[in-house]
């Protein structure tokens, strides 16, 4: 089968082609109208869409189901069926993009337990354990959001952001832009390090996962074996859709 898979963020969306179980194209930062294009261009047998943006998934939906030889399939965290046990509280307030995550993560590394740090818009962080049941965890504001909330919400901070993936950020500012640098960058690396430090206490061989946008920025930044796979949520997706269309 050629199967879709669609992840639509706050800001742009990220797309994966499977062939017979294997990923053989993802696009990232895609615009509402490259998302079509590119989906009339392939017409895959069926889609799943999972989105955490405003726009309702029913109307993407209804956009995509032309170009869609079988089932476009959209993915909510509380109805849908998926190979995992949801242990969340409130599953309908639940991201799609957290629960798609997860299910990657089992299917990846099964009967084993899992944290994933996804660092996107939202630094999220969320266990899965046992390979078999998504337990919950944390969201915190990602990166960008924190530059952006010193500069809106004080008088005189400057707007700045975070620099290249190479460069090294001083723990100690010499002005008030590497000030808050250091702060941003240096006190979110602690907070995952720190996050990844409780969970491995409790379970010291865990999988710890790393997915998001920001990723790569932070992999040589986190202490311990961290297995970097950005296309995590489309995994999952695929895994979702093929346990809704098999």
């Amino acid at each position: 089968m050629h199967l879709l898979t669609l992840d639509i963020g706050n800001t742009a969306a990220k797309l994966g082609y499977f062939v017979e179980g294997e990923l053989v194209q993802q696009e990232a930062g895609l615009l509402p109208d490259q998302v079509v294009e590119t989906v009339s261009r392939l017409c895959p047998d069926h889609a799943i869409i999972a989105t955490v943006a405003t726009r309702p998934v029913e109307e993407w939906v209804q956009e995509m189901q032309p170009y869609v030889r079988g089932t476009v399939l959209p993915f909510s965290a509380a109805t849908t069926a998926i190979p995992l046990q949801n242990a969340y509280a409130t599953p309908h307030t639940l991201g799609a993009d957290r629960l798609a995550a997860a299910v990657g993560a089992a299917t990846l590394f099964p009967r084993q337990d899992a944290l994933i740090l996804d660092a996107g818009t939202a630094l999220k962080a969320d266990w899965v354990e046992g390979g078999h049941t998504f337990r919950g965890g944390s969201i915190a504001p990602g990166l960008q959001l924190r530059f952006q909330a010193l500069h809106t919400f004080t008088g005189r901070l400057p707007l700045i952001s975070a620099p290249p993936l190479a460069d090294d950020v001083p723990l100690t500012g010499t002005d008030t832009q590497s000030a808050i640098r250091s702060g941003v960058v240096n006190g979110m690396a602690a907070e995952m390090n720190g996050i990844l430090a409780a969970y491995r206490q409790h379970s010291p061989h865990l999988a710890a996962v790393l997915t998001g946008g920001d990723g790569p920025f932070f992999e040589p930044r986190l202490k311990g074996r961290i297995f970097a796979i950005p296309e995590l949520v489309l995994l999952g997706l695929h895994r979702i859709l093929v346990h809704n269309v098999k």
